[in-house]
C-alpha cells in the first residue's frame, strides 16, 4: 500500500504550485523551510488520499512521515489523526518518534492539535514545557499550539504558561503562534486575555501584540499599540 500512495500522490504532482511552495515555505538558504522539497499538492487532495489510505499500517505511515517531500509528510500526518481514536498510544509513539520531521508550521498546526492537545488532556503535560525548552523553533510551536485543543475546552492554564516562556522568543513564527492562542483565549474569556496582556503588553513583541489584539475593539487596540492602555 505505501508503494501505492506514494504513486498517487507523484501522478498529482502540480509543478507550477510546487514551485510557488518553494517560495511560499521558505526553502532558500537560511529560510526556515531551508532544503524542504515539494510534489505541489494542494490540502484537499492530500485530504482526500488520506481517507482513501487510513488503513495503512503505521509502519508505512511512519515511512511516509520520515519523506523528504513535504506532502508526504503532510498526508502521513493526517492519517495519524484519522486513527488517532482507535489506535492513540501507536499513533502518539509515530508522531512523537518522528517530531524533528514536523518541521513547518502546517505541519506542525494540521497536527500538533489533533494528536497531542487531545492525549495530553487527561495526562501529565510536561512534555510541553520541554518542548517550549528546546532550541528548536518547531518544537517550541508544538508546545504553543497543541494548547489549541485546551484552550477549545476553556482550558488556559497551559497556554498562559507556555506563552510567558516563549514571550522573549525571536522568531516571528513563535509571535504569531503565542498571539493567536491569546487571541482564542480572548474569544472564550477577554478578561483573561487581559490580565495577561496588561502584565506583558509594553514588552511584548509587535507581531504577537497585533495577533493577540485582532478582535479587539478598534479604539482600545489602538490605545494598547500606542502603549496607553
Amino acid at each position: 500500500m505505501l508503494e501505492e500512495i506514494i504513486k498517487e500522490m507523484n501522478e498529482n504532482y502540480n509543478e507550477k504550485k510546487a514551485k510557488g511552495n518553494y517560495k511560499f515555505f521558505q526553502t532558500h538558504p537560511g529560510g526556515y523551510g531551508e532544503g524542504d522539497e515539494f510534489l505541489g499538492l494542494t490540502v484537499p487532495i492530500q485530504r482526500k488520499i488520506a481517507k482513501k489510505y487510513k488503513n495503512l499500517p503505521l509502519e508505512d505511515v511512519e515511512k511516509l512521515l520520515q519523506s523528504k517531500y513535504h506532502e508526504h509528510r503532510l498526508t502521513a500526518l493526517y492519517i495519524l489523526i484519522l486513527n488517532f481514536k482507535k489506535l492513540k498510544e501507536e499513533v502518539i509513539d509515530v508522531y512523537l518518534r518522528n517530531l524533528d520531521i514536523v518541521n513547518n508550521w502546517d505541519l506542525v498546526d494540521s497536527s500538533a492539535p489533533y494528536l497531542l492537545g487531545p492525549y495530553l488532556e487527561d495526562k501529565d503535560r510536561s512534555i510541553l514545557y520541554e518542548l517550549a525548552k528546546s532550541d528548536n523553533l518547531w518544537k517550541q510551536r508544538i508546545a504553543i499550539i497543541t494548547t489549541l485543543y485546551f484552550i477549545k475546552n476553556n482550558d488556559f492554564e497551559d497556554a498562559l504558561k507556555i506563552s510567558e516562556m516563549l514571550l522573549n522568543h525571536k522568531h516571528d513564527l513563535i509571535h504569531k503562534a503565542v498571539g493567536w492562542m491569546l487571541r482564542e483565549i480572548g474569544k472564550r474569556d477577554k478578561k483573561v486575555e487581559e490580565e495577561f496582556l496588561k502584565k506583558y503588553y509594553k514588552n511584548m513583541p509587535r507581531t504577537m501584540l497585533r495577533y493577540a489584539i485582532e478582535k479587539f475593539p478598534e479604539e482600545e487596540r489602538q490605545k494598547i499599540l500606542k502603549g496607553t492602555w
